[in-house]
């Protein structure tokens, strides 16, 4: 089976690191860089989450480079109070021994790209702000992505306003870039990620599941994103929708991003078709079968290496 190459650019982040753990353990992947980027904790921290992450999981292969530690023009907010000042409460990993990649982040996506062979898929699970500063310094290597799958962003309500999601909330600024771009891009946002909810009985399952499904249980645990029937793992939705795109329902559409404002960090479709003119430029995630996404990310698990 030919595998998949992806760069997956992160802030984790306790749904970033399972999706980081599955991406890199899964097959059909084949991982080629990781990048951090400054969100759900600063960038010193969310560098070196996914250093402690490949190393637990022995992928010291796959390079890690420091992105960006703050969004190009508003203030950085972190979500510390949902992901703990760590970013990676409850588990205790050891000391990290491993070093990132010299390069920046921006830089390393770009050789990257032009390295490889075919267009390739970029994964962006935090804010946008080091794919932006990509596009606005290197504009020709657009066409060395195929896509862009992107966890952010909600047509229908917002989780850090009544509107905006907090990756676009985080640098709306970088968002209208990524969106202007013309890069094809797949939207994962608040519609299916809240939808898709790990349910109490899966979090018990996941403690079962060896040495990786216990770190994981730990981490998910301390996870202070919390629903009455579960709790939202919002970036492991792009990897399952890579792997399962029949199980998440899209529509194509036109989305503007709002920058300034009381609605700063929207993402605005035009639904009723009133002012994109037949415009689209991006895939929409508004549904997803939850009940196999639960029982896909214990297989998932259940197939690590513990």
């Amino acid at each position: 089976m030919k595998k998949i190459p992806l760069i997956l650019d992160m802030d984790p982040g306790v749904d970033d690191a399972v999706a980081l753990a599955v991406a890199v353990n899964n097959p059909a992947f084949d991982v080629k860089l990781i990048t951090s980027v400054a969100g759900n904790v600063s960038v010193d921290k969310t560098t070196r989450n996914e250093l402690k992450l490949l190393e637990f999981f022995d992928k010291a292969e796959i390079p890690v480079a420091r992105g960006a530690a703050q969004p190009l023009k508003k203030k950085f907010e972190d979500a510390a109070y949902i992901h703990g000042q760590s970013g990676l409460p409850g588990y205790d990993f050891p000391p990290v021994t491993l070093n990132s990649d010299p390069r920046p982040a921006v830089k390393a996506i770009y050789q990257t790209l032009k390295q490889a062979p075919a267009p390739m898929i970029i994964v962006a699970t935090g804010a946008y702000t080091n794919i932006a500063e990509l596009l606005l310094k290197y504009p020709e290597i657009k066409k060395q992505i195929s896509r862009l799958v992107l966890m952010g962003g909600s047509i229908s309500g917002g989780n850090v306003s009544s509107v905006a999601e907090f990756n676009v909330y985080t640098d709306p600024d970088a968002a209208k870039i990524v969106y202007q771009s013309g890069v094809p891009i797949v939207m994962i946002g608040l519609d299916v990620t809240l939808q898709a909810l790990v349910t109490w009985e899966t979090l018990k399952k996941l403690a079962t599941l060896g040495k990786t499904g216990m770190m994981l249980y730990q981490l998910i645990t301390a996870y202070q994103d919390i629903y009455s029937n579960g709790k939202p793992l919002h970036d492991v939705n792009t990897i399952f929708y890579l792997l399962h795109p029949e199980a998440i329902e899209t529509r194509d559409y036109q989305i503007e991003v709002v920058t300034q404002g009381p609605a700063i960090g929207a993402t605005v479709a035009d639904i009723q078709n009133r002012w994109s003119q037949g415009r689209t430029n991006a895939k929409v995630g508004i549904n997803i079968d939850a009940d196999y996404f639960n029982q896909w990310l214990l297989e998932e698990v259940s197939q690590m290496i513990n």
